[in-house]
């Protein structure tokens, strides 16, 4: 009898130590590993008390059978949630090796941003000074970033609805963590455009990242699609010059082949908007877009890659005229000036016999030295580009009633990307060769074309040069050691 109440007290000791160890193990932190109902006690039937969205942080205070008691210091609500639905945030010494593991996993698995978002936060509060500094502060940037990035993207597909649902929540919790989206309604396609403002990404790009993380973030922050459309021209202009900055941050030599080219895509890209707001303000053009742009490695393009490598081109193209044009050309029977115009404007005036002949004005670039007349003297081309990215093609021909000008644009739709341009000469002097290619209204082509002078007309085309013999044989060879529409 002894015995045994020796054994109770002694399981009883054990007992209190037991509910010692676990009270002190509370409070605790924990994160929502799944979008679930916070309820007012510990039963599936209880009161709803808040709709919990994964990646949430909380406190947990205690338990009871399945379930956690926690408390939500956001909405200063507490209630319970399943065991199951509550990742325990690991603490003391490893933890930030732990939450790092756990991070990567997440990063694998699209759907799990807002998990991914509290893990980052939790690994960001965990580390040291040193290990934060490291490469293990870089990835959990560079993590945090790409979630809010994945995000972002799927709000701005065709039939998201960043206001309701799941998609909510995720934005929901990524703003807990300090993470802010910018919108942009201005779209061709009437979607909204919604995109993170890159704060991690260049606070990554002052860490010791690695050269893949540091291409991935200045990509990231330069994004062609985040660009406010409704910037002025100063505004466009300045953003560019940063967007240069920041390109110039990574050292291409040290990237991968596919990390090079996109590199490589959007430093062309940047660099032929800036010649065209320099052309535009009358200073001098430096040609580094081209030399960008051909530094690509067509063999490494990936898939993926395609869209922004034939934007990149069409930008380039519609730049590569820019700084090279003067105030006159002398054909001989006719000759070509550059005139101001009214509220500055350049006016094309073209002069036969002395006469003038034909005249035009536009605010856009005109590129005298891209003029070139046919061998019967009776039609000539001329490259003006009006906009950023967009190069018209303008044709004086010779009729009986005298000469007259007609514009070609890269598509019959809103300017968006695009250049139409002269490609050659067919000898006859009935028709000649053009190349478009364009981006606009969401839609993408390009195509090679024979045309008629006399009503401009298409008379065959084809998506490739090679496929034309009319290319084969009279396409001018300036075009085609020039134009990088022959990529």
């Amino acid at each position: 009898m002894r015995r045994f109440a020796l054994i109770v007290v002694a399981a009883a000791l054990a007992a209190m130590v037991i509910t010692k160890a676990e009270a002190a193990d509370f409070p605790r932190a924990g994160l929502v590993s799944q979008d679930s109902p916070l309820r007012g006690a510990p039963r599936d039937t209880a009161s709803l008390q808040a709709q919990m969205g994964r990646g949430e942080a909380l406190e947990i205070r205690g338990e009871r059978g399945d379930h956690w008691q926690v408390w939500d210091y956001r909405r200063e609500r507490g209630g319970w949630l399943r065991k199951g639905q509550v990742l325990l945030v690991p603490r003391g010494e490893g933890a930030s090796v732990e939450l790092l593991s756990q991070l990567r996993l997440a990063r694998q698995q699209f759907g799990t941003e807002g998990l991914g978002l509290g893990l980052a936060a939790a690994y960001v509060q965990a580390a040291t000074p040193a290990e934060f500094a490291g490469p293990g502060g870089a990835e959990a940037l560079d993590a945090m970033a790409t979630f809010a990035e994945r995000i972002a993207d799927r709000a701005s597909l065709p039939a998201a609805k960043p206001a309701e649902g799941q998609l909510a929540m995720q934005m929901d919790v990524a703003a807990r963590y300090g993470l802010k989206f910018e919108q942009f309604d201005t779209r061709e396609d009437g979607r909204v455009q919604v995109c993170y403002d890159g704060e991690a990404f260049r606070r990554l790009l002052a860490t010791a990242a690695t050269p893949e993380q540091r291409v991935r973030a200045a990509l990231a922050i330069t994004r062609p699609d985040c660009l406010n459309p409704r910037a002025t021209v100063r505004e466009q202009e300045a953003r560019d010059q940063w967007r240069q900055q920041v390109l110039a941050q990574v050292d291409a030599a040290t990237l991968a082949p596919h990390w090079r080219n996109r590199l490589l895509m959007r430093r062309a890209s940047v660099a032929a908007s800036l010649a065209f707001a320099q052309a535009r303000r009358g200073d001098g053009v430096q040609p580094q877009a081209l030399a960008e742009f051909a530094g690509i490695s067509a063999a490494e393009l990936t898939e993926d890659d395609q869209p922004a490598y034939n934007d990149a081109a069409m930008r380039v193209n519609a730049a590569r005229w820019l700084g090279t044009s003067g105030a006159a050309r002398d054909f001989g029977a006719v000759q070509l000036s550059l005139q101001p115009g009214a509220d500055g404007e350049r006016c094309v005036e073209l002069k036969a016999a002395g006469k003038l002949a034909a005249r035009r004005c536009s605010f856009g670039q005109v590129a005298l030295a891209s003029a070139s007349l046919n061998r019967e003297g009776r039609s000539l081309a001329l490259a003006v580009q009006p906009l950023d990215g967009w190069r018209e093609l303008w044709l004086f021909i010779k009729d009986r009633e005298g000469w007259r000008i007609e514009v070609m644009p890269p598509a019959p739709a809103q300017p968006g990307l695009g250049v139409a341009e002269f490609a050659g000469w067919v000898p006859g002097g009935a028709q000649m060769l053009v190349a478009r290619e364009f981006r606009a209204e969401g839609k993408y082509r390009r195509s090679f074309e024979v045309v008629t002078l006399a009503g401009l007309a298409v008379e065959r085309q084809s998506p490739e040069p090679a496929l034309l013999g009319a290319f084969q044989r009279w396409s001018d060879p300036a075009w085609r050691g020039g134009s990088p529409i022959r990529r």
